[in-house]
């Protein structure tokens, strides 16, 4: 077994917080004296099943837990996200319908498995013990805790002050969270900083419940490829798990320098220890960023995709993008000759987001016909096979018929 101060480095790497330490390393020690795995609670409300690598960072701390030899519970929300948890929101959050949960819930089991073993990971439905509660338990759920302290969240006190109306049933929220925990005696539960309220709950409860309070590990939120906003997939600022190998690598050539360390923290299972020493190379400029950064992208597409597909995305970044090569790959579509509009073939095959800016790039010189500058759109002759390069990064070949 890997000793204590081993396990402890790898399960605080990236983190954001941890409440605490402390306890963290007398649970660790009291499982190893009695020869069993530690609890690892995550907690996954079944609302938007679309994940990309945002969502993959607790995902991948609870796969290095699985890796230490602890046993990693999921439990999805299907109870919980037919009332909707308010964080971060001036207002409630629409309740799902059974079918819909359930139909996020099974999406959601098929993508984290692309990070977690599912040999190794147990699935629990909180209905399984929400359901049941009577009238009477979830009273005495409710004298747990006071108004006041559910005021403390920061979503709910700003309702409360801005005369928003706050529904009793959402304070229950927190409360069934902290219930997961309890129910599967949890002693370690992960989240977003986002959810340090729900998280805490389950260490309050469970002292009611004469158990032992679990430890809370927070991982920060991810900002994406424009070194900017939190990844997210209505920004385009994301890069999806279910991405092709080679635009994986792409995108992730897209991460600012200054990222690149948390990007090795977060999403990629490389040793902290390896990591530290990458930083500590950047930051004495005994290395190239670019190089660092290819390393990042190839261990990205291989978590995903396998190590030959992250070496064929690696050649051919460098053939396309550093040597300036067509792509094999390249995207082919069929044209009509009559009516040929160029500029709308490519917006309706989604590489720019209009005629007017496609137009835009060809007059500054960044659209090539057949490896040819085009600034002038309309004079392009519709015949033969077209390979249509905009910017660096984007191909398309079109065969006019």
């Amino acid at each position: 077994m890997i000793n204590l101060d081993e396990q402890v480095k790898i399960i605080l790497k990236g983190v954001d917080d941890i409440i605490d330490e402390k306890d963290l390393r007398e649970k660790l020690t009291k499982a190893h004296n009695e020869n069993r795995q530690l609890v690892v609670k995550l907690g996954l409300d079944p609302s938007a099943p679309d994940i990309h690598l945002g969502h993959t960072v607790v995902l991948r701390k609870m796969k290095q837990l699985q890796d230490l030899g602890h046993k990693v519970v999921i439990i999805i929300g299907d109870f919980t996200g037919k009332i909707g948890d308010p964080t971060g929101k001036s207002s409630a959050r629409k309740a799902l319908t059974t079918e819909q949960v359930l139909e996020n819930a099974k999406s959601y089991e098929e993508q984290i498995f692309k990070v977690l073993d599912k040999e190794k990971t147990e699935v629990r439905f909180n209905s399984e013990w929400l359901a049941k509660l009577n009238f009477e338990e979830v009273v005495k759920l409710a004298a747990t805790i006071t108004v006041a302290r559910m005021l403390e969240r920061e979503d709910f006190k700003k309702r409360y002050e801005s005369h928003t109306p706050i529904s009793v049933h959402e304070f229950f929220y927190p409360l069934m969270q902290g219930y997961d925990s309890v129910a599967i005696k949890a002693d370690i539960e992960l989240g977003g900083t986002d959810q340090r309220f729900n998280l805490l709950m389950g260490r309050a409860l469970q002292k009611e419940f004469n158990q032992e309070s679990q430890v809370v590990i927070m991982m920060p939120l991810l900002e994406g490829l424009d070194g900017v906003n939190k990844m997210s997939k209505s920004l385009g600022n994301y890069i999806g798990v279910d991405e092709e190998a080679g635009v994986m690598y792409q995108k992730a050539m897209e991460i600012p320098d200054e990222l690149i360390i948390k990007y090795y923290n977060l999403v990629t299972d490389i040793h902290p220890d390896v990591v530290n020493k990458i930083a500590s190379d950047l930051k004495e400029d005994k290395v190239n960023p670019r190089n660092v950064k290819m390393e990042l992208a190839k261990e990205i597409v291989r978590l995903y995709h396998g190590e030959e597909r992250a070496n064929f995305a690696e050649e051919r970044f460098k053939s396309v993008f550093q040597k300036g090569q067509i792509p094999v790959d390249i995207l082919t579509v069929e044209a009509s000759s009559e009516n040929f509009d160029l500029a709308q073939i490519i917006v309706d095959n989604k590489l720019v987001q209009s005629k007017s800016e496609m137009r835009r790039l060809a007059t500054q010189g960044g659209v090539k016909v057949n490896e040819e500058k085009t600034t002038d759109l309309q004079s392009v002759v519709a015949q033969g096979e077209l390979v249509v390069q905009i910017g660096k990064k984007k191909f398309i070949k079109i065969i006019v018929k």
